[in-house]
């Protein structure tokens, strides 16, 4: 949505948690609601206050000067929603808003707005979290998903919004752009061909709606209504005369009934096909071109059962692999275990009202270039060399092993190798975004390995990695790691500067594959983010060495009420910004320090001023930065470091110290009072098990 609002004409669009918050004129929020294809609602703030009672909310909203945005004849509706405030009941607050509005006029003129909630001349949104109130209008004046073509829901309907996002993920415009056909096999009434249609004709959503919120707002400027809608509709005209071919089928007569209806309304009666059809039986419009093959099947949570869904599901993945060839395949559903047999280059998490879902986009293969890659294949392997073919055959297995782990446990960056085989000393990581990335990492061979041999090992690993695990060679980034004091891995090695995202559970974090020799996201630190995520709702927390804030990340989205990040680089301080900004965090709550971390703390400590009740402290190994004012070497100063780490804690606090440094052994002298507890074997991920020495972790508590 970041990206729809920065073409829209929003100004630095950013994420929130409710969101997407931008600045513009009051034309550009009107485009927004006019042509967004995915927003809920767009919201013009007007105040923000402290309401940490229901009264200091009444006195708050009627020192507002309401007379500027609706009469007294005027209608209004209120919508609320409260997060972690003393104002716990929305109705409530809803309706000590309500009165303060009335209030105020009934006072200065005698007579006062009513409420309309079907249909109000004016919409309030206010929204509660803490003590913070924030007053905002509601452009939109209702959901935005409501096109105003749908007159029957149907079974399991979905959102025009949702349909939207779907096409968008699927890379819909950029194929109707280049005339490809969309056919949906099972398109129910019809949202996802007629989003297509006004997708690919420009169509601006908003169009086909009977009004929106701010046309009986005071403050509503018509002369740039009027603009805006003239431009929508020659744009229509012009882009409807171009469609690619767009096709709905369904077995369901009543759903196809609907469906007709639909694209009527939608002014598409000609130019979208919609007919009664089996699964089985569809087929493009067209032969040999590229399309996109859509698909939102049952879930199975409210039509359908399980055995019968699991039949369908295969049906739909062979319908698509014999008559869509060279073709995207997009799928949305509710269980990741249903399964298509179509392996999926991307997958999105979306969300359909409030069910989670899962978009997987894939690729058919032409059949002239399935049979051009089944041959170049062999020709390939026919050249392998033996150890090529042992190091092959050890990575499929480890693949269809971990593949199966990270589905069923919803991880999307994982390690499938691990120099299990001393001649292939690589480390693979694997990374799933809106493509599949392979990170290696070749351990530095020792001076007794014959160089030679050892460029044979890196050219075979360069053949055998992308062929095994079906990405591009482009898709493939080598790095040589070497046992080495200092700070290289996060020294860079380039300056690309091109960053990707990866999920990890509720988090988006960004990481770059060619600059550092580590991407930005410890792996193997994934169940340690997990375990700061358990401990850190409603804590204050402190990420020392903080990298690129991933920590932070998980803290803040599991609720921790504060954080403070500190690490000593410039570009990773900006990195952990750009984490937080793909995550909806930000404001004073979370601060980001740039400063030496052990200078840091000796001013802390002996200011005594700060409290945390969650501390990470994951220093590197070694550094000498010209920036410290002496070197660290964790070995020796880790005592010293833990006792200032753990001064800043509160009553009850919890400090969790890692360490990557091989043979490391806690000095004792650093537990004087406190209760430490290794929880190593528990952080240690399943990917990892062959290195379960990678990291230490212990959980350290105030005596």
């Amino acid at each position: 949505m970041e990206g729809e609002i920065r073409r829209l004409g929003g100004r630095t669009p950013r994420v929130t948690r409710a969101g997407v918050a931008f600045e513009g004129s009051l034309k550009v929020g009107y485009g927004v609601c006019l042509w967004s294809r995915i927003a809920n609602r767009v919201l013009l703030p007007l105040a923000g206050f402290p309401a940490p009672t229901s009264d200091a909310l009444y006195h708050g909203v009627r020192a507002l000067r309401w007379e500027d945005h609706l009469s007294a004849r005027s209608t209004l509706a209120v919508d609320c929603v409260t997060s972690r405030s003393a104002v716990t009941h929305s109705h409530y607050a809803a309706l000590k808003t309500k009165d303060a509005i009335v209030d105020r006029f009934r006072d200065a003129q005698g007579v006062r707005p009513s409420v309309d909630t079907a249909d109000p001349d004016l919409r309030i949104n206010l929204h509660i979290r803490g003590d913070q109130a924030t007053i905002s209008l509601d452009l939109s004046g209702g959901s935005l998903h409501m096109r105003g073509y749908r007159q029957e829901g149907g079974q399991a309907t979905l959102k025009e919004n949702l349909a939207a996002a779907v096409l968008m993920r699927a890379g819909w415009p950029e194929i109707a752009q280049e005339g490809g056909e969309l056919v949906d096999p099972m398109c129910g009434t019809g949202t996802l061909p007629i989003e297509a249609a006004l997708m690919a004709g420009n169509v601006a959503p908003g169009l086909g709606r009977s009004r929106f919120g701010f046309e009986r707002w005071r403050g509503h400027g018509a002369a740039a209504w009027k603009e805006l809608l003239e431009e929508a509709r020659e744009l229509c005209v012009a882009g409807l005369a171009n469609l690619p071919p767009i096709s709905g089928f369904d077995s369901d007569a009543r759903a196809v009934a609907a469906a007709h209806l639909h694209v009527e309304r939608a002014g598409l009666h000609g130019r979208v096909h919609i007919e009664r059809r089996e699964l089985g039986d569809s087929r493009p419009r067209r032969e040999g071109g590229r399309g996109l093959f859509a698909a939102n099947p049952p879930y199975g949570h409210r039509i359908g059962a399980a055995p019968e869904l699991t039949l369908l599901y295969s049906r739909l993945g062979k319908t698509a692999k014999a008559h869509f060839p060279g073709w995207t395949v997009a799928v949305l559903t509710a269980s990741e275990e249903r399964r298509t047999g179509l392996r999926p280059s991307a997958t999105f998490t979306l969300y359909n009202g409030a069910l989670k879902c899962r978009l997987s986009v894939s690729r058919i293969a032409s059949r002239e270039r399935a049979g051009e890659r089944a041959a170049d294949s062999e020709a390939i392997e026919a050249n392998w060399s033996e150890g090529a073919e042992i190091f092959a055959n050890r990575l499929r297995k480890k693949l269809r092993l971990l593949r199966k782990w990270a589905r069923k446990n919803g991880v999307f960056a994982y390690r499938i190798y691990d120099a299990d085989l001393p001649d292939y000393s690589f480390a693979i990581d694997l990374y799933h975004g809106s493509a599949t990335w392979a990170h290696v990492q070749e351990y530095a061979p020792p001076a007794s390995v014959d160089p030679a041999k050892a460029e044979a090992r890196r050219r075979d690993a360069a053949s055998v990695i992308p062929m095994v695990l079906e990405i591009p060679s482009g898709n493939l980034f080598f790095k040589m790691r070497r046992r080495q004091r200092g700070t290289a891995q996060y020294e860079r090695t380039g300056t690309h500067g091109e960053l990707h995202e990866v999920r990890e559970g509720p988090c988006t974090f960004l990481v770059n594959f060619t600059d550092h020799i580590d991407s930005g996201l410890f792996l193997d630190h994934r169940p340690t983010r997990e375990r700061i995520a358990e401990l850190a709702g409603g804590k204050r927390f402190l990420n020392l060495f903080g990298y690129t804030g991933t920590a932070t990340v998980r803290a803040a989205k599991a609720g921790a009420n504060h954080s403070t990040t500190v690490d000593m680089s410039r570009a990773y301080i900006t990195w952990t910004r750009r984490n937080f900004e793909r995550n909806g965090i930000g404001g004073k709550r979370h601060e980001l320090i740039q400063a030496d971390c052990v200078q840091w703390l000796r001013e802390e400590r002996s200011t005594g001023k700060r409290r945390f009740d969650l501390i990470f402290l994951d220093p590197p190994t070694f550094s000498n930065s010209k920036r410290m004012r002496a070197p660290l070497e964790i070995a020796r100063d880790h005592p010293e470091l833990i006792r200032d780490a753990a001064s800043l804690l509160a009553d009850g606090g919890v400090l969790l110290f890692s360490t990557h440094a091989r043979g490391f052994e806690l000095d004792p002298e650093a537990l004087e009072g406190f209760d430490a507890r290794d929880i190593t074997a528990k952080t240690i991920p399943h990917d990892f098990a062959r290195t379960p020495k990678v990291h230490r972790v212990w959980e350290i508590r105030r005596r």
